[in-house]
């Protein structure tokens, strides 16, 4: 039989162990609303430090009506792309003593609804959306709930709350440039099965950059380095594997790495590669992959900034383009 776990420290015992009152406890466990003499916040500490205290976060909430909770609902959280955009984005939230839910999509549309639900009955102080294809429009639920609510990467077309994300149009047009540079005139590109969200911002870049050749293809897969292994292993068995590429994703530029490696295709003598994502381990691909990296941490800034009325609107981060291996280049 499990033993009950003793009855939880107050702030009374704070107090008498630090031989003052529970309001000087407070003001030092909440640093504030009134200062408290150095001497006397010493002692205060080190009796919560001795007596192991921990503030009680909901009674705390039912003080101040807030929760110092912020949910973060990501499209998908097995994505390396999307956890390190919640890694920066719980650090950001870290340094204003927010503590981060996250719930993960699976980018099915009705989970994300389903979370949304959950984290607006949990009392959250806020959202964090990175939406998944079809989500619907979670920030009016969050909204009408007067919970305030920002989109990362992604947001619903139209709808409500702002959107942080890169300036994806340039970032395609910097790749493109990049590899006519090399000498490539005819480029591919690999997307989604559809052309929901930034994905679809990309691929219009590319379109737009590309008009005029005829032997510009569209490639699609799924969002998985598996459906791009199988979809690279198939254009080179049947000989239409393109000599340049731009993934609109980096699960799609391994996957393409890992298919042309166990066909014999060499990167970048036989196809030069760019990658749209530049999540942490592009670094670490066998050749490098060349990327246009995503300013991550710019947009978790922006996007708690914009939670918090820090500022009024969202300006569109620059995705500098990393030189590496798979394009061609000696780096």
């Amino acid at each position: 039989m499990t033993k009950r776990a003793d009855k939880p420290i107050t702030l009374a015992d704070v107090a008498r162990r630090a031989g003052t009152s529970t309001a000087v406890v407070s003001y030092v466990i909440n640093d504030g609303p009134r200062p408290v003499a150095a001497a006397t916040r010493e002692r205060v500490l080190a009796a919560a430090a001795e007596l192991r205290y921990r503030p009680n976060r909901i009674a705390r909430a039912l003080r101040s009506r807030t929760t110092g909770v912020v949910g973060l609902v990501l499209a998908d959280a097995s994505n390396p792309y999307f956890g390190a955009l919640a890694r920066h984005i719980e650090q950001e939230l870290e340094k204003r003593d927010r503590l981060t839910l996250v719930g993960n999509a699976g980018y099915s549309a009705e989970r994300q609804r389903h979370l949304t639900e959950r984290f607006l009955a949990a009392q959250v102080d806020g959202l964090v959306i990175v939406a998944a294809d079809g989500g619907g429009d979670v920030a009016a639920q969050a909204e009408a709930a007067g919970v305030p609510a920002v989109y990362v990467h992604h947001g619903h077309p139209g709808g409500h709350g702002q959107v942080v994300a890169a300036d994806n149009q340039a970032a395609v047009r910097e790749a493109v440039g990049h590899l006519r540079r090399h000498g490539h005139r005819s480029l591919a590109f690999l997307a989604g099965p559809t052309d929901d969200g930034p994905v679809g911002v990309r691929r219009e870049a590319w379109a737009a950059a590309v008009t005029g050749d005829p032997d510009a293809v569209l490639l699609r897969c799924d969002y998985s380095r598996g459906a791009a292994d199988a979809l690279t292993r198939h254009l080179i068995a049947e000989g239409t594997m393109p000599r340049a590429l731009i993934t609109a994703t980096d699960e799609h530029a391994i996957g393409v790495l890992s298919g042309a490696w166990a066909r014999g295709l060499a990167v970048p003598d036989r196809l030069a590669l760019i990658s749209l994502d530049g999540t942490p381990e592009s670094a670490h691909t066998a050749p490098a992959l060349t990327v246009t990296e995503q300013p991550l941490r710019a947009m978790a800034e922006q996007a708690v900034e914009l939670l918090f009325g820090d500022i009024s609107g969202a300006l569109a981060a620059h995705a500098p383009l990393v030189v590496r291996r798979s394009c061609g280049c000696a780096a």
